[in-house]
């Protein structure tokens, strides 16, 4: 575990009627994303579509708004910059994605992207020649500031999450072009209907040496800080994880069959399933799900002979993570020796832990921290949940900050976020960068 350091967050003046309304303008900016939607009275929102272009045209005009020059990279994701007095000075990158799942909620992504423009509104400062709101700014740092909206995080058209951020980090894989969606479209195809141009999105990527690191405000996807009575928490790590689809195998027979005759393929995959939740419940820090589960033939006077269930495993740490299914594993070898089943898995993901950066873990440590009564120590979480950063962090040093998401809800229509909390996480993002510069580099 990297040592923690005590910081004294770097304090931005900032009036309370600018951060409420900043705070505000993101509430009201989110409502206004989910109603580019691909399905009236839902939102849904997904790479390379309509609603994804739409969306980029709309929050380009924000970026601009503010001062930034925007420009759409050849991966799809859309990038706005605010120059330091140098030009050619590196960036600190802050952002999130504008992709959602089917029946999304509005906060996931959206609210990290409008979070960090308001943050760049926060923060601006006059050029020289005395530029004000919409005018000529620049970054007060000594480097650049960029926003960033990814856009495939989720996955949800091609089956294959973090495209934009893969892109970015110089990780693109050739093969994705073949993907393809449930119309049967390629990736390659839908792409170039977008506008870009396949070949040449190797340019999407950045160099190290261009950028300072990356900071992402996101919603927690989980409890915990809504259990605590906490606003924000400092995020250490994002999941690792695994994803099998397992395959039982047993003799389908009559629904008249007598028990002790029975090899039941469904019985040993429900019994599969709750091994996975046994085990997860009592290890620490490691959460299982089985969200797929089909029975084979699949008639209702037919004892199953097969049947197909997925495993997703996340830890915050690759060996226990790890542990897990070896010992889900055993207890799928007991299952089938006593019921007569055969069982075999084949892993179709797997990724390992991301720990954020020390240096940006303390100065959001540093930023919430600045808040809390007495010397209290602000909340700290790892996230089961994937994001972009795990992508980006391939290229830069990542951090992240969480806003408290009652009750947990997430990728649902019933996601929410406090806008008192939005506020205290403007202050907290803020405040992070501007300790950020003033670290020595």
């Amino acid at each position: 575990m990297p040592e923690v350091h005590r910081r004294t967050a770097t304090r931005v003046a900032l009036a309370p009627e600018q951060v409420a309304a900043a705070a505000a303008r993101v509430m009201a900016r989110c409502d206004e994303l989910a109603r580019l939607t691909a399905v009236p009275g839902t939102v849904e929102r997904v790479h390379l579509s309509p609603e994804h272009a739409r969306a980029n045209r709309v929050v380009a005009g924000w970026m601009a708004e503010v001062g930034m020059t925007a420009r759409q990279d050849a991966a799809g994701n859309l990038v706005g910059r605010l120059d330091a007095d140098d030009p050619q000075a590196p960036a600190l990158l802050l952002g999130s994605h504008l992709d959602t799942v089917p029946d999304a909620g509005r906060y996931d992504g959206a609210l990290g992207v409008l979070m960090a423009l308001e943050a760049v509104r926060l923060l601006r400062v006059p050029t020289d020649d005395g530029g004000d709101d919409g005018g000529s700014v620049r970054s007060p740092f000594p480097f650049a500031l960029e926003v960033v909206a990814f856009s495939d995080e989720e996955g949800t058209r091609f089956g294959r999450a973090l495209l934009g951020s893969s892109a970015l980090a110089g990780s693109w894989d050739p093969r994705w072009w073949d993907l393809t969606d449930a119309a049967g479209t390629t990736l390659r195809d839908a792409a170039t209907a977008f506008g870009l141009d396949p070949d040449r999105v190797g340019e999407a990527a950045r160099r190290p040496e261009e950028l300072v690191g990356y900071l992402e405000a996101h919603i927690e996807q989980g409890p915990e800080l809504d259990r605590r009575g906490r606003a924000l928490a400092v995020v250490t790590s994002i999941a690792s994880a695994r994803r099998f689809q397992v395959v039982v195998e047993g003799r389908a027979r009559h629904a008249g069959t007598p028990y002790d005759l029975r090899h039941d393929a469904l019985l040993g995959a429900g019994e599969a399933a709750l091994a996975v939740e046994r085990v997860c419940r009592e290890m620490h820090h490691v959460v299982g799900t089985v969200g797929q589960l089909q029975a084979l033939p699949g008639a209702v006077n037919v004892v199953p002979g097969e049947a197909h269930l997925s495993v997703d495993l996340r830890g915050e740490l690759d060996h226990d993570r790890d542990l897990a299914w070896r010992l889900i594993s055993a207890a799928l070898d007991e299952v089938a020796a006593r019921r007569g089943l055969r069982w075999s898995a084949g892993e179709v993901h797997v990724a390992p832990a991301v720990a954020c950066a020390p240096l940006l873990q303390d100065v959001v440590r540093a930023s919430i921290g600045a808040r809390l009564p007495g010397r209290e120590e602000p909340d700290a979480l790892w996230s089961p949940a994937g994001h972009d950063a795990m992508a980006v962090a391939r290229v830069t040093d990542v951090g992240m900050l969480f806003l408290r998401n009652p009750d947990g809800t997430s990728h649902h229509p019933d996601e929410s976020v406090a806008q008192a909390d939005v506020a205290e996480g403007l202050r907290a993002l803020v405040e992070a960068v501007a300790h950020l510069a003033a670290e020595p580099r």
